[in-house]
């Protein structure tokens, strides 16, 4: 068993996904600061100093009935918050990491350059529809004699 475990961790579509997992999760960790830090404290500026993550509505008041400023203090009181907030914050995450990979993925793809399709070997007669080589004059199949119009 130990045997078949290290010729399926080796392999290379194995060994591509966990670096692809890896890579994936330091990506997310910059896109997520990359949100946090760089795009939503401007945003926030722009629109007041709303600070996007303290955005909540409480569903149900904590025993006393006090206000939060933050839904973190709200459920440590034991209030039910909707913390739409946090949803705007890791919906523009989500957008950005979208983007950034659709611009890695058309990089990718534009580098990849179309195999040189190979010049043809065969063409149909004209007359019958037979496939012969390309540089018979005449079909062998039905006689008929070919011009170079007929290519």
């Amino acid at each position: 068993m130990w045997k078949e475990f290290k010729e399926f961790a080796v392999k290379g579509n194995a060994l591509d996904l966990a670096i692809g997992v890896i890579i994936g999760a330091a990506f997310g960790a910059v896109v997520t600061s990359l949100v946090k830090d760089i795009i939503m404290p401007p945003l926030g500026l722009i629109t007041g100093g709303l600070n996007f993550d303290n955005l909540f509505l409480v569903l149900k008041k904590a025993p006393g009935g006090a206000v939060f400023a933050t839904p973190a203090d709200a459920a440590k009181a034991g209030a039910v918050t909707w913390n739409y907030g946090n949803f705007i914050t890791l919906l523009i995450n989500f957008l950005i990491v979208g983007f950034a990979v659709f611009l890695l993925v058309k990089a990718i793809n534009a580098m990849k350059r179309p195999a040189p399709s190979a010049p043809p070997v065969s063409k149909d007669c004209p007359a019958c529809a037979m496939t012969i080589p390309i540089k018979a004059t005449r079909c062998p199949h039905c006689t008929t004699e070919l011009d170079g119009a007929h290519v």
